[in-house]
């Protein structure tokens, strides 16, 4: 029995000592097939992303009727009557106000007087050349005598003129009393009431201010010297006005003054915006905010500018050559993971993102966009290597990238 039990017990110490040596065996096995751990990126990535591009020059501007007509009164008087009010629709020819035509009637009546007076005394004066001539012809007179009667005449007839234009003034001073429109238009400003003075010095005092055609309506706004560059004639617009904050209007760019204006060091220009005013919705004097439309890339190829602006070279403190990174190459990454340049061509940028198109180029495409974090610091202080992740030999189509297929 003792001999027995001794057995037993060698068979459970075989038995746990051939378990734990399958267990690191197995164990050393599955150790021996893993790979080691890849290296870590030191680059961050984004990638070419598909979609519409939109830049845009902003400014604020107010509205205004293309054209205004200010009507005044050239003569002083008071108002007689009042035949229109703000709003009022006027054709050409329409009498808007009437001054007091009494004082002129009565100056009509004093100037007719005087051209009759005149009349009369050149009448006279002729008579007595025709009866004198004859006289100073045969010698019965002197020329001495008779040089006063003949100056007489020719005297007297420079006063029948003046009486005739005293005359002609008054009549159109009288005319001057009826003020009319001398367009179609709206009456869009009345400075005036009935029995208001109006006083006509040396300028001419506005009545009333007529808009031509408010179903076209102009904008006029200031554009930054550093913006007017890529302002054009003819070049799209839109708007908004506050009164309509959910509703974008149309518009595009009618004129470019040349003459800059200076405020606090700011040189800007003025830039003359067209609006269509169908619906009557605009109104002079609103405050409008513009959006010049510079470019408008639908369905294209989009990378942020960090992306060209990005160069392996700029690792541990490097400068790319001349100072300046190649913005025409994009760093893409294999399918091995490393970096390889690619050539495009860059189109309109908004300062945040931009269109680049290229041979190779494709969206989902991974690009690198800078370096990891402390990346630029492990290069200099232990020695860090980007070689293993940048390919050889870069170039345009070096070697397929991801986003891509292998080039057969």
């Amino acid at each position: 029995m003792k001999v027995k039990r001794s057995m037993s017990r060698t068979s459970k110490i075989a038995a746990m000592f051939i378990g734990a040596f399958s267990i690191l065996f197995v164990g050393w096995l599955v150790l021996a097939q893993q790979k080691p751990p890849e290296p870590k990126t030191p680059f961050q990535f984004t990638q070419v992303s598909r979609g519409n591009l939109e830049v845009i020059v902003s400014s604020t501007g107010t509205l205004a009727a293309v054209e205004t007509v200010e009507i005044g009164t050239q003569i002083s008087g008071t108002i007689d009557k009042l035949m229109v009010d703000y709003n009022d629709t006027v054709k050409k020819g329409n009498v808007l106000a009437v001054l007091d035509q009494s004082l002129f009637k009565v100056s009509i009546q004093s100037a007719k007087a005087g051209l009759l007076k005149a009349q009369a005394e050149l009448k006279q004066a002729e008579a007595e050349y025709k009866r004198h001539k004859p006289l100073y012809e045969k010698g019965y007179i002197s020329e001495q005598e008779f040089l006063p009667i003949e100056t007489e005449v020719d005297t007297l007839k420079a006063s029948l003129l003046a009486a005739k234009a005293t005359l002609q003034q008054a009549e159109i001073n009288l005319e001057y009393t009826v003020i009319s429109s001398p367009i179609d238009g709206t009456i869009i400003d009345r400075s005036i009431d009935a029995g208001q003075t109006v006083a006509a010095s040396l300028s001419t005092p506005t009545l009333f201010l007529i808009a031509k055609d408010l179903s076209h309506m102009q904008i006029e706004t200031n554009v930054d010297e550093t913006d007017i560059g890529q302002i054009q004639q003819g070049q799209s617009v839109r708007f908004t006005v506050q009164s309509y904050f959910d509703r974008t209007f149309t518009g595009s760019v009618r004129q470019i003054r040349l003459q800059p204006e200076t405020v606090d060091n700011v040189v800007t220009y003025t830039v003359i915006v067209e609006a269509t005013n169908e619906s009557g919705r605009l109104l002079p004097g609103m405050t409008a905010t513009v959006d010049f439309i510079v470019h408008d890339v639908e369905n294209a190829l989009l990378v942020p500018v960090a992306a060209l602006q990005f160069s392996p070279d700029m690792a541990a403190g490097k400068e790319p050559a001349n100072g300046e990174t190649d913005n025409s190459q994009l760093f893409c990454q294999d399918n091995e993971g490393r970096l390889r340049a690619l050539t495009v061509d860059i189109g309109p940028s908004d300062g945040l993102v931009a269109v680049v198109t290229g041979k190779n180029l494709a969206e989902g495409m991974r690009v690198a966009i800078g370096f990891e974090k402390n990346s630029n610091a492990s290069a200099q202080d232990s020695g860090f290597s980007l070689s293993r992740f940048i390919g050889q030999g870069m170039g345009p189509g070096a070697g397929p990238v991801q986003g891509q297929g292998p080039r057969p």
